[in-house]
């Protein structure tokens, strides 16, 4: 093993990590002031949840050996309580622990990105099994299609995206992005609109420095996210980290000008979400596209998504803080745009159209892409209506327009000498 290599990825892990509490940042003040603390408890305690099912069986659902080499699902007890990692295997690259640390994060951050749907009127409850029940029948598996590669040898199976038809996804455009965001769709479907929605908007922005704030920390995060996929510190890793650089930036403009173009100003909202979009889109092709061709990725997903996030109005579905505008749209946008922009000179070594591959590879993109789309919005629908029947989604009225932090945890986040309030018994969310 290369301690180099070794540092990078625990530097890696750190910086993934970093992204829950961004991200926890970055949703929180997208909503309002009374809602703050229950939409950062949500991201935070559902990655919370989803780390210690990541170490019961959730990594051996992903990583395991493919059960009856279908590339469907890992098997469960091949790693179960991951007590088979504290051995050193002299052959591997990285420890095994270590990749499972890194890949815990993933997990954690995917199922923290579909709280976004659901910000102000879910009860607390009801969001932390939901988030287990989608890590498990959902998160998991897909990880596994999309992450799990058959091993040199052939003595251990991987997923049938990675390994059987060979979809390029570096860093999770499928199981990450589009899987998070088809499945807010499917939770806000589910769930329903906000009280008043769309004429009253309980969840505006109440503290746009943090969402700039959690965005610029995502930025960071994102570098590990993924250039740390290249599991090595070598010359991948660098063109990842460079693509990622100017992909981020190329959005955050182009979604600038777009609104700049559209409404007359560019909002600091539009370009934290711009810089998002980038981010998402990238993803995917980081590692299979030149620096032009990451420059034109995130410029395009920045203009697409800037004006993708008012479908839901159009379309009548309240996902409240843009999963699906910026991460099912962003993340469709980086996966497919891998079959046009791809060169053989990028670390991934495949050409997409431009460069003279065909349609080929753009082809087995789409149907890595549906794939994950059409499973995960079936089981969210599933997950989510069962919770409604066995406990109830949504939080009560009244609590819901007064805001969910006093009924779901009784405290706000902001709370002046002259605003008394009685915490006495109030009901829980």
């Amino acid at each position: 093993m290369d301690s180099g290599n070794i540092a990078w990825i625990l530097a890696s892990s750190a910086l993934v990590c970093l992204m829950v509490p961004a991200l926890a940042l970055f949703y929180g003040g997208m909503v309002g002031s009374r809602r703050i603390l229950n939409m950062m408890m949500m991201c935070i305690g559902g990655a919370s949840l989803v780390a210690v099912l990541w170490a019961l069986f959730g990594y051996s659902v992903a990583f395991g050996n493919s059960v009856a080499g279908l590339g469907l699902i890992g098997n469960v007890t091949e790693y179960m309580g991951l007590t088979q990692l504290l051995a050193e295997d002299p052959g591997a690259s990285l420890p095994g622990a270590l990749f499972a640390a890194f890949q815990l994060f993933f997990a954690c951050v995917t199922t923290a990105l579909v709280a976004g749907a659901a910000a102000g009127r879910m009860k607390f409850g009801a969001w932390m099994l939901f988030a287990g029940l989608w890590a498990s029948l959902v998160y998991f598996p897909v990880a596994h299609w999309v992450f799990a590669f058959t091993s040199a040898d052939g003595s251990v199976a991987g997923g049938w995206i990675a390994s059987g038809i060979k979809a390029i996804d570096f860093a999770g455009g499928t199981a990450v992005h589009i899987n998070a965001g088809v499945a807010a769709l499917a939770l806000a479907l589910v769930l329903g609109r906000s009280t008043g929605w769309p004429k009253t908007q309980h969840t505006k922005p109440h503290s746009r420095p943090l969402v700039l704030v959690g965005a610029g920390l995502l930025w960071v995060g994102w570098f590990g996210f993924n250039a740390g996929s290249a599991l090595t510190a070598g010359h991948a890793a660098a063109v990842v980290f460079l693509n990622t650089a100017v992909a981020a930036a190329a959005g955050l403009l182009a979604w600038a000008l777009v609104e700049r173009l559209r409404l007359g100003a560019a909002s600091s909202m539009g370009a934290a979400s711009g810089l998002i979009a980038a981010l998402v889109a990238i993803t995917p092709a980081c590692g299979a596209v030149s620096p032009p061709g990451a420059l034109a990725i995130g410029a395009i997903a920045g203009a697409v998504c800037s004006l993708a996030i008012e479908w839901k109005y159009r379309l009548g579905f309240d996902d409240s803080l843009d999963v699906v505008g910026v991460h099912l749209v962003g993340g469709l946008i980086g996966t497919l745009l891998i079959g046009l922009f791809a060169t053989d000179a990028a670390p991934n070594g495949v050409s997409g159209l431009f460069y003279g591959g065909g349609f080929g590879q753009l082809g087995i993109q789409a149907v890595a892409s549906a794939a994950v789309l059409a499973y995960s919005f079936a089981m969210t629908w599933v997950i989510a209506k069962v919770i409604d029947k066995a406990m109830g989604l949504r939080i009560d009225p009244a609590d819901e327009l007064r805001g969910i932090d006093l009924a779901a945890h009784a405290e706000f986040a902001y709370l002046s000498d002259e605003e008394p309030v009685d915490l006495g018994a109030p009901r829980r969310a």
